[in-house]
């Protein structure tokens, strides 16, 4: 099973998105089998980051057994359907999926009541398929077609509450998005095949020679993934998608924001990775876009009424830090002029934020979804003494808040520390902006937690109680995880965040092993 173990990853919960279907009007039953087919998920993705991270880069392919035609020449040319899993793409594979079983089994209680649950969990399935194929693929043209179902089962969730005008809209915005995004991205797939006859990822980064072509094939990538999770200026769609989806949804639909930025770090370090000094100037633009994009995303955070608006500002803002750690790892590792000794640690807390923040920004916003369901609004204006009547979401709200505002010992202080120390020493400007991003979301966070959590309780809430089982069962598990990541941060550093930094740094393996080996 070991050996086919990529292919099970897409198989598995694609097949549990064709059946849910049949439980159409018993909801629960689609609830439970969205539940037991993400749990598998996790499971075999547990596996595949154990094997990886054991025996290195892991290549399957589709309907053959070898992965490269070969030439009467004897010159070898991948044309099959290749995975190419190494440790980031593992990494993003064990983030996707437990978010997605999170997600389900939250879901259980906060939507119960709706309509169309079959649909829901539908989509929820075809969700993780998309980010599971984007993050696996080591193929450009099927980045863009699990880009594509990804985009497609996001817009349909995002605007899932067709009754409120609002869901419609941000659903129609994202799919908007989603579109120009993928038709950028079918652009330069154009721009890449016309020239080199082929679109698998290693193979081409050994052919492309950064022509006017190549840079303009490097420039719609970069811009269509940076638009696609949430950077400045292209992060308008970010607050309403977020806002609009079902707290179950959140969780997974973070990891599809940050399976692009994902693409777009993949872009940079293996497809044009054999390019020095171009690439130093691409890190110097990603890590000024991360200090606008977390800059501006707390600013617009602290005037919001709507807490869960809030805490979508807040999702812009974290992926700041993680552009300008990865973007001051790119600089660094590519300039010549440029000391290299901390680009590894820099990129280090780039990609280990990303998991924090995937841990502590779907805890907030299930948090954010139990206020909802007990009190039927989202304006902090109209909340106050909860903390009574719901005493386990206030202490997820609490782990949740300290976490994402660098507080330690949780899991946000390790990847920021990392962050201020390497970005320091490329600039100090860069770590101040950090820094007082970081305050700015501690005073934000203080003033959710005084709106709605202290204080007597209203008069409207004397009857409010705790969130179903199953919610808080989900919020218990990412808080258990804010802290252990937080205690333990050296053990996920060696063994996950590391060897996924090394991956995108290993050119030479990823491409001997590419079909090509």
């Amino acid at each position: 099973m070991i050996e086919h173990l990529p292919a099970l990853m897409i198989a598995v919960p694609l097949f549990g998105a064709f059946i849910t279907p049949l439980f159409k009007k018993r909801y629960s039953l689609a609830s439970i089998w969205a539940m037991i087919i993400t749990g598998v998920t996790v499971v075999l993705s547990l596996l595949l980051v154990q094997h990886v991270v054991s025996n290195g880069l892991m290549v399957y392919v589709f309907g053959a057994d070898k992965p490269t035609l070969v030439l009467p020449s004897g010159y070898k040319v991948p044309v099959r359907i290749i995975f190419e899993v190494d440790a980031i793409g593992a990494f993003m594979a064990l983030s996707a999926t437990l978010m997605a079983f999170i997600g389900a089994l939250y879901s259980y209680s906060h939507v119960s009541n709706e309509n169309g649950l079959e649909k829901y969990y539908t989509l929820l399935l075809l969700l993780e398929v998309g980010i599971l194929g984007m993050v696996l693929t080591g193929d450009l043209f099927n980045l863009f077609v699990f880009l594509e179902i990804a985009g497609i089962a996001g817009s349909a969730l995002v605007g899932f509450r067709n009754y409120r005008g609002e869901a419609s809209e941000a659903g129609i915005k994202y799919l908007i998005v989603s579109a120009i995004a993928s038709l950028m991205v079918l652009f330069s797939i154009g721009i890449l095949y016309g020239q080199y006859g082929n679109l698998n990822l290693a193979y081409l980064s050994r052919q492309i020679s950064f022509n006017t072509l190549d840079m303009i094939a490097l420039g719609l990538l970069f811009a269509s993934f940076a638009m696609k999770c949430g950077s400045v200026p292209m992060h308008y769609w970010v607050p309403d998608a977020y806002t609009e989806v079902p707290a179950g949804i959140n969780p997974p639909l973070l990891v599809a924001t940050y399976a692009s930025l994902y693409a777009l770090f993949r872009v940079s370090f293996t497809l044009f990775g054999n390019i020095t000094w171009d690439l130093a100037r691409v890190g110097w633009i990603m890590s000024i876009l991360g200090v606008l994009t977390m800059f501006i995303g707390v600013t617009m955070a602290l005037v919001q009424k709507d807490v869960k608006r809030l805490m979508s500002y807040h999702a812009i803002s974290q992926t700041g830090y993680m552009l300008l750690g990865v973007g001051v790892g790119l600089t660094v590792l590519h300039d010549p002029k440029a000391l290299a000794e901390f680009g590894r640690d820099a990129m280090a807390g780039g990609i280990f934020h990303i998991i924090n923040h995937i841990i502590y920004k779907s805890l907030l916003l299930m948090t954010a979804g139990a206020l909802f369901y007990v009190t039927g609004t989202r304006n902090l204006n109209e909340m106050g003494g909860l903390a009574r009547k719901m005493p386990i979401t206030t202490i997820a709200f609490i782990v949740g808040a300290a976490a994402i505002s660098g507080i330690p010992p949780f899991n946000g202080f390790a990847s920021k520390f990392l962050i201020y120390e390497t970005s320091y020493q490329l600039n100090p400007l860069l770590a101040v902006f950090a820094m007082v991003t970081s305050i700015l979301t501690l005073a934000s966070f203080v003033k959710v937690f005084a709106s709605a959590f202290l204080g007597p309780p209203l008069e409207k809430f004397e009857n409010a109680k705790e969130v179903p089982k199953p919610m808080v069962v989900a919020m218990i598990i990412l808080a258990a995880l804010c802290i252990l990541f937080g205690l333990f941060p050296t053990y996920i550093l060696d063994k996950l965040v590391y060897p996924a930094v090394d991956a995108l740094l290993k050119l030479a393996q990823y491409q001997a092993w590419g079909g090509l080996a």
